[in-house]
């Protein structure tokens, strides 16, 4: 829990360290993965935190539950059946692969809110810049 709770995506790799942790211990066995616990616990607790996963995931899901279904997007719905083109299906997707960096600017819905937030902490610091790279890509 430490490791996504509190250090989240501030340095990724203290979820595979706490997950390694968790099967060498079960391997090994006591009293030998006390040395194991000792190494995965100074490591979580020298990281860089951030609890900016956990804020967006408790923010998503507090609209779901709070905001009605809104429908899909004629153009991400599913285009591959007699007549779904007819219905307009599909038109003007893009596929993200083909833009620049694996982005294209395309709605995925009309009213989108941004709920992942990172701070400028550790690795979760490119993540920023990445995300808002794009978004002054989107507001040209």
């Amino acid at each position: 829990i430490l490791a996504s709770e509190d250090i989240g995506n501030a340095d990724p790799r203290g979820l595979l360290m706490a997950s390694a942790a968790m099967q060498a211990v079960d391997t090994v066995g006591l009293p030998e993965a006390r040395i194991t616990l000792a190494q995965v616990t100074a490591y979580l607790a020298c990281s860089p935190k951030s609890n900016a996963s956990y804020a967006a995931i408790d923010a998503a899901l507090k609209d779901v539950h709070a905001e009605p279904a809104k429908p899909v997007p004629r153009h991400l719905r599913d285009a591959h059946y007699q007549g779904a083109k007819d219905l307009g299906h599909g038109d003007g997707y893009e596929y993200a692969h083909e833009g620049a960096e694996g982005w294209v600017d395309q709605a995925y819905q009309p009213d989108a809110k941004r709920y992942y937030l990172p701070t400028d902490r550790g690795a979760e610091a490119k993540f920023k810049e990445y995300l808002d790279r794009l978004e002054a890509r989107r507001k040209k």
